[in-house]
């Protein structure tokens, strides 16, 4: 009769968390990639929205320097409101 010695399952767990701890890593990895990604594309869609309308700003006023006739008449004048 063959004699089997058994590791205890204890003995074997320091082993297997590495190896638990890394799947983890792999199965969170997607999702935590794409809520980064999304986080940074809301960021930069937020700053160029923001650059965009200071753009549209300084154009304003420099088309009231030059008195562009366009602009005067598709925006209401402040006197008109006074």
């Amino acid at each position: 009769m063959a004699h089997r010695t058994a590791l205890p399952a204890l003995a074997l767990a320091p082993l297997t968390q590495p190896v638990a701890r890394l799947a983890q890593v792999v199965v969170r990895w997607p999702v935590e990639s794409q809520q980064r990604a999304r986080r940074n594309a809301l960021i930069a869609s937020t700053a160029l929205a923001q650059r965009r309308a200071e753009l549209d700003e300084v154009e304003e006023f420099l088309a009231s320097l030059g008195r562009n006739p366009a602009l005067e008449d598709a925006a209401p004048s402040r006197a008109a409101h006074a």
